[in-house]
């Protein structure tokens, strides 16, 4: 009778789970080292990527890009299988490569010259946080906003003592700096049925910038992103690119190696039971003896015996499940490990997709194409604000074509508005996005909406479009609802303050951590992967892929595999 084969179980068929695996199997599992599980609770592959369709194009209802082509493994798999080009038309983005519009609320449209310093602005404030140093030849301009950013750095640093430093706060002393020295601050911008003054609408710039960046980070609030972890974060060098065939062909890629049989879907875990003191055939709570130290319980009754978990899950089930009342792990967590779970922040970002309706009359439209759509609203305590527009839209940045002369627009959402829209029914968001563009896109001849207008209260849309001849008609959407999915309980990691890169250090240490000092139970019993375990490129599909990597890594090197 052969020796008994260490059985490893993946928790979760992400990116993470799934490259784990792929490791596993073709460095050693091919040759029948392991006995291999991936087991995931829902009923398809992928995790946090999912690739769609809608409109007729491919879209991707999780992850979108590839966070730079230099050196990324993502990258590198999608030129392999032949990924980067297709016949059929997706989300690629190539609108934001042509001249935006930016238009304030009221129907202002900004001019490059209050938009593009304004950006740049940001941009270098970005930059400065990040630790990126300016380009060779960059303008006087730049430098001298380089400069004013550090200036803010030093009045935030004295202003908030021992205080860890926020992202947020930062980029606020960063535009007061900017305002200090800037001149015209009270010269109106006229256009539409309105007029801004110049600071007010560059702050309502700045702030569309601070919604992007929401995005991005996944920090519902920037006041709440640490601004010490952006100098550790890395991207890749170049262009950052969507995947034409889809982000989910570098999942099936990876599966298809796999025999078949060892990914199992709908096995959703319940708990898992470790045991921390474990030696090889001590006597367990059932009265029987055992030499796998690790239990998988599943929600359907039954249980798979294993000598290594990895789970894989997201940060977001793993601060539901340390709760008391959850008790996913059995003993619970480690302190170490549950207090950088609770530090660590987990946002929640959406993505709204709306299909133009493709009989509307174009007829009185201030566009041929839509374009691709900047957005800038007043501040919540301004009396000019129109009170038709949901206040779940005045946080999200744009809206465009997926793709230039796309009929399917496009617009992101971050925090408590993306969670909002989770709740909203389909009319409900086109009655408040069409109300957003009517009074963005409304034209001149007509009179400016009130927010007495019959038609705003009742909800009817069709009203609202014949009164502002905006013309702007939706068929269908589709969205994603990553916060209340179960499965995942929101989008991805960021470093919030109070925590550092160390919580993102702590997540990857596998258990029992104590037996690396005593020698008194079997090592890696539960192993850790997934974009929060990874301090430098967490929230990513390749920080993911990484983690992946290093821990199918610890188990080959334990067992001499390497």
């Amino acid at each position: 009778m052969g020796a008994k084969k260490p059985r490893v179980v993946i928790i979760g068929a992400g990116m993470a789970g799934l490259t784990a695996a792929h490791r596993l199997h073709t460095r050693a599992g091919s040759r029948g080292l392991f006995e291999l599980y991936v087991v995931e609770g829902g009923t398809r592959i992928g995790g946090r990527i999912n690739t769609s369709e809608f409109g007729g194009d491919r879209i991707e209802m999780g992850a979108t890009w590839i966070h730079g082509i230099g050196g990324s493994p993502v990258h590198q798999i999608a030129q392999q299988i032949h990924a980067l080009d297709s016949d059929q038309p997706w989300e690629c983005m190539d609108g934001f490569l042509d001249v935006s519009k930016t238009v304030a609320e009221g129907g202002v449209e900004a001019s490059p010259c209050v938009v593009e310093p304004v950006s740049t602005l940001f941009k270098l404030l970005m930059d400065f946080a990040q630790g990126k140093l300016l380009e060779d030849g960059a303008s006087g301009e730049e430098r001298e906003l380089r400069r004013l950013a550090a200036e803010a750095f030093k009045v935030c640093k004295s202003n908030n003592g021992e205080k860890a430093l926020s992202i947020g706060s930062f980029l606020r002393q960063g535009l007061e700096t900017y305002r200090d020295v800037v001149k015209d601050q009270d010269e109106e911008v006229h256009g539409g049925h309105g007029s801004w003054k110049r600071s007010s609408l560059e702050e309502a710039i700045f702030a569309m910038h601070e919604n992007t960046q929401r995005t991005y980070t996944s920090a519902g609030d920037l006041s709440t992103l640490d601004f010490g972890a952006e100098r550790e974060y890395r991207m890749f060098p170049g262009e950052e690119i969507t995947i034409a065939r889809g982000y989910s062909s570098i999942i099936k890629s990876l599966a298809s190696v796999l025999p078949d049989g060892l990914i199992q879907v709908g096995r959703k875990v319940r708990r898992v039971e470790w045991h921390p003191e474990f030696h090889p055939g001590m006597i367990l709570g059932n009265g029987h003896s055992n030499d796998r130290p690790v239990k998988v319980h599943f929600c359907d009754g039954s249980v798979m015996l294993a000598d290594h978990v990895i789970v894989t899950v997201s940060l977001g089930v793993l601060k539901a499940g340390i709760r008391e009342d959850s008790g996913l792990f059995s003993p619970p967590l480690p302190t170490f490990k549950t207090e950088a779970i609770s530090r660590l922040g987990f946002g929640v970002v959406n993505k709204l997709f709306l299909q133009l309706d493709p009989a509307q009359d174009r007829k009185g439209n201030s566009f041929d194409t839509f374009p691709v759509l900047q957005m800038a609203f007043h501040r919540s305590d301004s009396e000019l604000r129109h009170e038709e527009i949901p206040w779940w839209m005045r946080r999200t940045a744009s809206l465009c074509p997926i793709y230039h002369n796309s009929n399917v627009l496009l617009s992101w959402f971050a925090g408590e508005e993306a969670l909002q829209l989770e709740k909203l029914s389909d009319q409900e968001i086109i009655e408040g996005v069409s109300s957003t563009l009517n009074c963005l896109l409304s034209q001149p001849e007509e009179p400016p909406l009130k927010s007495s207008t019959p038609e705003l209260r009742n909800g009817d849309v069709k009203s609202v479009q014949r009164s502002v001849g905006s013309g702007v008609k939706f068929e269908k959407l589709l969205k994603s609802r990553w916060g209340t999915d179960p499965l995942f309980l929101g989008s991805y990691s960021f470093v919030a303050v109070g925590s550092s890169g160390d919580d993102l250090d702590s997540m990857a240490e596998p258990l029992p951590w104590e037996s690396r000092k005593t020698g008194t139970s079997p090592e890696l019993q539960i192993l850790f992967a997934g974009e929060a375990t990874h301090r430098t490129h967490y929230s990513t599909t390749h920080g993911a892929y990484f983690s992946g990597i290093r821990e199918a890594d610890r188990l080959l090197q334990h067992y001499d595999c390497v």
